[in-house]
């Protein structure tokens, strides 16, 4: 059984997060690639050691293929990989490069609303374990991604209703984030100060007041979801 995963950063590198700890802690090996920074993408069909991938968030955004090249190169590498069957999770604009990969167009909220900060979200009727119930979520984007064909909706959300989706049991696209930590927040809140003025977004004390309540249950459905997505037992 390969017990490697991939993980795809933009732009920073190797990340301090919650996912590629617990992905640590469940006995894989994780490999860092920053596209972004010069890092080559491995072609799928090699990658035979590799039992997954998780394409992170980042501050560009998926339309960005003609200024940024190495977002066009993900888009067609994403696509290759999942239309192989293999293991994809899409954390936010992970998720939007999948929906990209797949024909769906991603694009601000019409009115420009931004979400940034602890949001609740909702299960589907189509969540079937995915999500039991409503859950307040770590949320940092400007834009949204729409259903990709045969896709499944998981969860929605008041302002941006795609929140979650499933193309098979192996492969996910989530616009929140739950790798984030209360130290990622906390720096996130000083480096990107000037988008806390952006319509939706939280002050820092409301978020930092929040991630007291809401971070640990977010844990807690993190390594459950990784428990069953990556066909561990703990």
């Amino acid at each position: 059984m390969a017990r490697k995963v991939i993980l795809i950063d933009h732009p920073v590198g190797k990340r301090d997060d919650r996912a590629s700890r617990m992905i640590s802690e469940r006995g894989f090996e994780v490999e860092w690639i920053s596209p972004g920074r010069g890092d080559e993408l491995p072609d799928p069909s090699r990658l035979t050691d590799v039992a997954a991938a998780v394409v992170y968030g980042g501050p560009e955004s998926a339309n960005d293929g003609e200024t940024a090249p190495y977002i066009a190169e993900e888009i067609d590498w994403v696509g290759r990989w999942v239309a192989a069957e293999r293991p994809y999770l899409g954390i936010c604009l992970g998720a939007q490069i999948l929906a990209r990969s797949l024909g769906a167009k991603v694009s601000m909220h019409p009115e420009r609303k931004h979400e940034i900060g602890y949001v609740e979200i909702e299960p589907t009727a189509a969540a079937d374990g995915f999500l039991q119930d409503p859950m307040h979520v770590y949320q940092w984007h400007k834009e949204g991604f729409e259903l990709p064909a045969g896709a499944e909706l998981l969860a929605t959300g008041s302002v941006f209703p795609n929140q979650a989706y499933r193309l098979s049991p192996r492969i996910y696209g989530i616009q929140f984030h739950p790798e984030v930590t209360p130290e990622i927040s906390k720096r996130w809140l000083t480096d990107a100060a000037h988008m806390l003025e952006e319509p939706g977004a939280h002050s820092a004390e409301r978020q930092l007041a929040d991630s007291k309540q809401h971070d640990a249950p977010l844990g807690d459905w993190l390594g459950g979801f990784l428990d069953g997505w990556l066909g561990e037992k703990r």
